[in-house]
């Protein structure tokens, strides 16, 4: 063989070889950078997880302890209980509405088990507000008495009294675990004054005190006297109870305010229920944003001239219309027995109005 047709097979040979090489090596360098490349980003992604996840932590801590004040909002282990076990296709009621339509329940005699209740409520305390001002202080010891008997019997409670008149302020035996706290406040010329005023109150003294005291509040008049059992079946973040004279009409016949100019105003072809301010309450943090909502846009009301046609029970119907309530109590926590009728579905009149002349009471 002629020697430079060797030697000019063989570069050809070692060229081809030599660009292999050199495509293979390339092609590992880009691999190898790649995988270099993806594992800083890995490493990226999951420092800045972990940084989001620090950050939202305590938010997400901060926002649970807001809205589920003092473990209001977990679910509490039951003891070991003996009860009758519900029947599915026999319910307890069948002659009221016993649930709204986003799934509250309505709270009546036969819908539910006090026993399991007071086992889940067990370790809570309640605030009870209760406004005794001008000649309404002669209400407060028949209505402590009444308390004592029927109000959260076996649990911790606070009655809070709200008083022009601290010296008159009954002194009442309670059951342990059980206080009066005198709240003193100033009196109002009207009647309509002091009611408006108790949202600014309640909201005031919730976020002052309450907030460290108290579980729950539940906010009452105080010219009625308990007659029947009421205890922790009526406890949620927010509720309302049915005024006694409404409950079977229609929302044309309800007494919301129709004035467009006013804060409360609700549109004729809106409404769930006619709600009395004589008795609401709920988690403290959602008793002081509703009390705090009222009173600012009973103040927009004030600057503007106009009073809502039943004070703060106008406002509270409003806020309760667009911020519905987790549970809603029946007739049978607020009735008039004198002026209303009792109809076979109240089982029980668990919260009454007393007898008094309206005229010298709120004008004294």
């Amino acid at each position: 063989m002629d020697p430079r047709e060797f030697w000019g097979k063989s570069s050809k040979f070692w060229l081809c070889l030599i660009l292999l090489f050199a495509v293979l090596l390339g092609f590992y360098s880009n691999v190898f950078s790649l995988i270099s490349t993806w594992q800083r980003e890995e490493s990226q992604s999951q420092d800045t997880h972990s940084v989001v996840l620090q950050r939202m932590q305590p938010e997400k801590k901060e926002s649970s302890e807001r809205d589920c004040h003092l473990d209001t909002c977990r679910i509490p282990e039951v003891p070991r209980l003996v009860y009758p076990k519900a029947q599915l296709l026999k319910p307890t009621r069948v002659d009221v509405l016993v649930m709204t339509p986003w799934f509250a329940p309505i709270i009546w005699d036969g819908t539910f088990d006090s026993a399991i209740l007071d086992a889940q409520f067990r370790n809570i305390t309640v605030g009870l507000t209760v406004f005794a001002i001008k000649k309404y202080v002669v209400f407060l010891k028949l209505f402590l008495e009444t308390a004592e008997k029927h109000f959260m019997v076996g649990h911790k409670v606070n009655y809070y009294v709200f008083t022009d008149q601290p010296a008159n302020v009954p002194q009442i035996p309670l059951q342990e675990g059980r206080q009066v706290v005198v709240l003193e406040v100033r009196n109002y010329k009207r009647w309509q004054d002091i009611s408006m005023h108790r949202m600014e109150m309640i909201s005031n003294f919730s976020q002052q005190r309450f907030l460290r005291e108290v579980h729950y509040l539940v906010c009452l008049d105080v010219d009625m006297k308990f007659s029947d059992h009421v205890g922790v079946e009526i406890l949620a973040p927010l509720f309302g109870t049915l005024h006694p004279g409404f409950y079977r009409g229609d929302r044309q016949s309800f007494t919301y305010e129709r004035r467009p100019l006013s804060q409360a105003y609700i549109p004729r072809d809106e409404g769930d229920f006619y709600y009395a301010g004589g008795f609401f309450g709920g988690s403290v943090p959602e008793v002081y944003r509703l009390t705090m909502a009222c009173h600012q846009v009973m103040m927009a009301d004030q600057a503007n001239g106009i009073e809502a046609v039943w004070h703060d029970e106008s406002h509270l119907n409003r806020y309760l219309l667009y911020h519905k309530p987790s549970k809603v109590l029946s007739p049978e926590y607020l009735w008039d027995e004198h002026m209303l009728q009792r109809p076979p579905l109240l089982r029980k009149l668990r919260y009454v109005a007393v007898p008094k002349n309206h005229a010298e009471i709120r004008n004294r």
